[in-house]
């Protein structure tokens, strides 16, 4: 984590989840971190999908504007587990440690593999491919950037519904994954210096059972999962805390922010329930910077 001076108050706000053009956001990581500070956030992760190219315009950013922020080195692993695609987020790791290059290397060339574009021929639109490589910019194309480009076309209102309608499983524009496992996400990882956290459990559609079974086999090598998003009910959020000390796993949280939008801010809402352990229980002793409730609303 780059340290940055900060003032003393009464408590920090971590931002553990968050992506910019690097992956499928929509800010690039200067205007990402510009946005945090903005936001009364003092801990951000940038945790993009198998790449980790934006942290370093990200840090060069922060130095050159002499923002009071700290910036964790992160990176979302896709990986495959009993047929679901989980997301594996690693804090603090080495952005150019051999292991996790070689990985994110080969997570990369599965994400050119997938042939969604061609997928997407048989429902008529034809040059998904392009526009999808117009809107990642020449970085990595995901199925984010498909989905905004037939939102794009009019071909439906909204990036939830393409996912829907276009690109879920048993959908025409749907590929599946040929991504690492959760092992081998952990593992490196590790190599790497960082710790291992499943990202938004709650969103995988899995029921109460398989969610304690994806946990089970997780805590096997894993260090923490995420517990708190800015968009969530409370009943999810104490569940998940519950879930974490069940499992005996470090909390994490974020905003898993990809656009301004009206319904996701960065650092928005981020606070854990009593009784869990932070996932930045060891990290370096930071000084507080807001006071309580600043940028949750």
């Amino acid at each position: 984590m780059t340290a940055q001076p900060m003032t003393t108050a009464l408590r920090v706000i971590y931002d553990l989840h968050s992506h910019t053009t690097s992956s499928d956001g929509l800010l690039k990581p200067r205007e990402l971190v510009v946005r945090a500070h903005g936001m009364g956030v003092d801990v951000l992760a940038i945790t993009d999908h198998d790449t980790v190219e934006g942290i370093a315009p990200a840090e060069e950013a922060i130095a050159a504007l002499n923002l009071q922020l700290n910036l964790v080195a992160g990176v979302e692993i896709s990986t495959l587990w009993k047929h679901h695609e989980i997301h594996i987020v690693g804090l603090n790791v080495a952005p150019r440690h051999s292991a996790l290059t070689t990985l994110l290397a080969s997570q990369r060339l599965q994400r050119l593999a997938r042939a969604i574009a061609e997928q997407l021929v048989k429902a008529g639109i034809h040059d998904a491919w392009h526009g999808a490589r117009q809107l990642a910019q020449d970085d990595l194309v995901t199925r984010g950037h498909f989905a905004r480009y037939l939102v794009s076309l009019g071909v439906t209102t909204n990036v939830a519904n393409v996912f829907k309608k276009y690109l879920s499983r048993g959908k025409t524009g749907y590929v599946p994954p040929q991504w690492c496992i959760i092992e081998d996400a952990i593992e490196v990882i590790h190599l790497a210096g960082g710790q291992a956290v499943v990202a938004h459990p709650g969103r995988y559609h899995l029921s109460a059972k398989w969610l304690k079974r994806l946990l089970t086999h997780f805590t096997a090598g894993g260090d923490a999962m995420e517990v708190a998003r800015c968009q969530q009910s409370p009943q999810e959020r104490s569940q998940l805390a519950a879930y974490a000390r069940d499992y005996r796993l470090l909390a994490s949280q974020g905003s898993d922010f990809h656009q301004p939008c009206a319904w996701i801010e960065l650092g928005r809402k981020l606070w854990l329930p009593g009784g869990i352990e932070p996932v930045w229980r060891d990290w370096p002793v930071l000084p507080a910077a807001k006071p309580p409730g600043a940028a949750e609303g």
